[in-house]
């Protein structure tokens, strides 16, 4: 007997002996994927080292670029933008999605326990129990025909991550929640940008409405100054006329660019979250359009693939496309499952835990046969890899074009602010001058309403190379990645609540 017993242990440690190794070697493939990586560097996109504009190096203090105009009004509008603006709670509802998905799929790593409990009475209908006589003669049955029956079970469940597909599905939704970070980031940078640019367009249509209502006063000083040549006989009617065409032409520019600047308020209060005549108390003050630094800098190229965030997003949703191959391929391959139990019965609630039973289960199953879809879910996963490696790339030379037509815009808008401000010189001196003639009969009225109408073309015209030049400043902040702090990302310091335990790096 003993002998028999020594030869069934040596054959279990021989059994061991093989399996174990094996097993290891499981343990050891679980630690990889087959999930691949993905170029995202400068070198790998091919991008350029310098712009093909002439653009300073000197990078700007991007993060809140606004404070650069030096307006209390601007920075008070952004910043009200930022905290109630519409779009910034769509986004920040991604991103809090993004977040309870990364927590669902972290999931899948760790085993399953369940428990369950039971209670169960069952009364017999007929017979069971003890017959007894009572003192008074009465016949009863007492006992009877009734059980009881406890119960208490403990389950738990394990897949064992053998290829790495369930890891390669948390780095995707990893990725995925990096991803609504940046475009929580890129969000923000749009509606900063469409606040400043509104903001603008407010005090430019402020500025062409005084130079309407200037040209008004002067037009009817003309008006009454042809109206006194004509009763003098100096002139014909035709003068008069004229100029009170010409004034009725001007004074209906007005109420056009009241409306143009009702609607630029209006956009500025729904932007931050508020009425559309919510701003229009703080906007009344007429003020000049802000100007900022004359020659901010661009950087290098390289730099945007860190500032951004639109870059970064589509970095990280390349690599989470990058992480469902490594899914598709693992679906593919063996899977490894153990499950355990542990179960008790009892006819009474305190002889529950007399006895307990468990058991122990280990399964591997494979897909043999599946029409082909596997293999082209894998095939699948591949393309959208590569759409979105393409994409990415996309993404990065528009990021490029940006910055240089930013650079453009502004460069050219600094030179046409710079002629128009001669041209106004010349068009009011010659309007003087005209008028004076005029008043002396040196000239008609034809030459003075000429010169009338030039010079109301050189003010709008300055008021717009002015307003050009600071929507391409914030054009230019914009496409450097400006508005947002690229040290980190939103999806893991935003402003919303979520699981403490969710951090950017390292593997599950």
């Amino acid at each position: 007997m003993q002998m028999a017993d020594d030869a069934g242990a040596l054959m279990h440690f021989d059994i061991a002996r093989k399996i174990l190794p094996a097993f290891a070697a499981v343990l050891l493939a679980s630690c990889t994927t087959l999930a691949p990586e993905m170029p995202h560097d400068a070198q790998a996109l091919a991008l350029p080292e310098d712009w093909s504009v002439e653009a300073s190096g000197e990078t700007p203090d991007l993060v809140r670029w606004w404070q650069a105009f030096d307006d209390p009004v601007l920075t008070g509008l952004i910043e009200q933008s930022l905290e109630a603006n519409t779009d910034l709670g769509v986004a920040l509802s991604r991103l809090r999605q993004a977040r309870e998905a990364l927590v669902v799929s972290r999931s899948s790593l760790f085993p399953s326990l369940s428990a369950a409990g039971g209670y169960n009475r069952q009364e017999s209908i007929r017979g069971g129990g003890t017959t007894v006589t009572l003192p008074d003669g009465t016949v009863t049955t007492v006992g009877g025909g009734g059980s009881d029956s406890f119960s208490l079970g403990l389950d738990a469940s394990y897949q064992l991550d053998i290829f790495g597909g369930n890891r390669s599905a948390v780095r995707a939704s990893r990725a995925d929640l990096e991803a609504a970070g940046f475009d929580y980031a890129s969000t923000m940078r749009l509606v900063e940008s469409e606040v400043a640019r509104n903001y603008i367009l407010a005090r430019a249509y402020q500025s062409q409405l005084a130079n309407a209502r200037a040209s008004l006063a002067i037009q009817d000083d003309n008006l009454e100054i042809a109206g006194y040549r004509v009763m003098a006989g100096l002139v014909s009617s035709v003068d008069e006329e004229q100029a009170r065409s010409s004034r009725a032409q001007s004074a209906a520019s007005v109420p056009q660019i009241g409306q143009q600047y009702n609607a630029a308020v209006s956009r500025l209060g729904v932007l931050t979250g508020q009425a559309p005549g919510a701003v229009k108390p703080i906007m009344e003050a007429v003020q000049p359009i802000p100007t900022g630094p004359s020659d901010p800098g661009a950087g290098i190229p390289a730099d945007l693939l860190r500032r951004r965030p639109d870059i970064r997003s589509a970095e990280r949703q390349l690599e989470a496309a990058a992480a469902q191959i490594g899914v598709a391929r693992a679906a593919l391959l063996p899977t490894l499952s153990i499950s355990g139990s542990l179960d008790t019965n009892a006819t009474s609630f305190s002889r529950l835990f007399d006895t307990i039973t468990s058991g122990l289960f280990a399964g591997i199953s494979q897909s043999l046969f599946a029409g082909g879809r596997l293999a082209a879910q894998a095939r699948q996963a591949e393309a959208a890899a590569d759409g979105a490696f393409a994409s990415y790339r996309g993404t990065v030379l528009t990021a490029l074009e940006d910055v240089e037509n930013a650079v453009t815009a502004l460069r050219a808008a600094r030179e046409r602010e710079t002629l128009y401000e001669v041209a106004l010189d010349a068009a009011n001196n010659s309007a003087i001058y005209a008028r004076a003639q005029y008043q002396s009969g040196l000239t008609d009225f034809t030459t003075l309403n000429a010169q009338e109408i030039a010079l109301i073309s050189a003010r709008n015209g300055l008021v717009q190379a002015q307003s050009d030049r600071a929507n391409a400043l914030v054009a230019l902040y914009d496409a450097l990645g400006g508005g947002w702090d690229p040290e980190g990302n939103p999806a893991y310091d935003p402003p919303i609540e979520g699981p403490a335990e969710i951090s950017p790096g390292g593997q599950d």
